[in-house]
């Protein structure tokens, strides 16, 4: 036949494995109790005894067992009350755990924003100087070829120019020769 102490242990057990709340805890464990109290099995003795003595010895056992049940009580108030401390431990962890990943996360992001932005702005410095230095030759090409092109226009025109001089100094022989004649 088990102790008391090993029968009182066992309801400890069940009631922490249950989670129940405090007061949940405290009917259960006095229900227990009860059917504790009441299966207690008297033992006979030799001797006579007065109805005083046994119910005595009734509420010593019912004492006893009130006793350790309080303790019991205690204890699971005690047992849950290092879970809740854990328990928020745990989130506590979890909490500061989440944050540092999305604050690296939102960091990772902002750096490969700012990646993108610089590699846009270089692409486009480039693509900028890129078209200054095209229409810089474009520019020069058409001045290079306005110039060529003026100045054939200028020597045409000189060459046709001292093609009619010379011609007209011809003509102007031509007569004064027929004059002086």
């Amino acid at each position: 036949m088990p102790s008391q102490k090993e029968r009182t242990k066992k309801p400890t057990a069940s009631v922490e494995s249950q989670n129940e709340t405090p007061s949940e805890e405290v009917q259960t464990v006095a229900e227990e109790t009860e059917a504790q109290v009441e299966e207690t099995p008297v033992e006979v003795e030799e001797r006579p005894k007065s109805p005083l003595d046994e119910v005595m010895s009734q509420a010593e056992k019912a004492y006893a067992a009130y006793m350790d049940a309080e303790r019991q009580v205690a204890k699971a108030y005690h047992e849950n009350e290092i879970q809740v401390a854990k328990a928020y431990r745990r989130a506590e962890q979890q909490a500061y755990r989440t944050f540092e990943a999305t604050v690296a996360k939102a960091q990772k992001d902002r750096d490969e924003a700012m990646a993108k932005a610089q590699k846009s702005r270089e692409d486009a410095l480039r693509s900028a100087e890129e078209a200054y230095m095209n229409a810089e030759a474009a520019a020069s090409k058409a001045y290079e070829d306005a110039v060529a092109q003026a100045a054939g226009i200028r020597d045409a025109n000189i060459e046709k120019a001292w093609t009619i001089r010379d011609e007209t100094i011809e003509q102007a022989w031509q007569i004064y020769s027929k004059i002086a004649r």
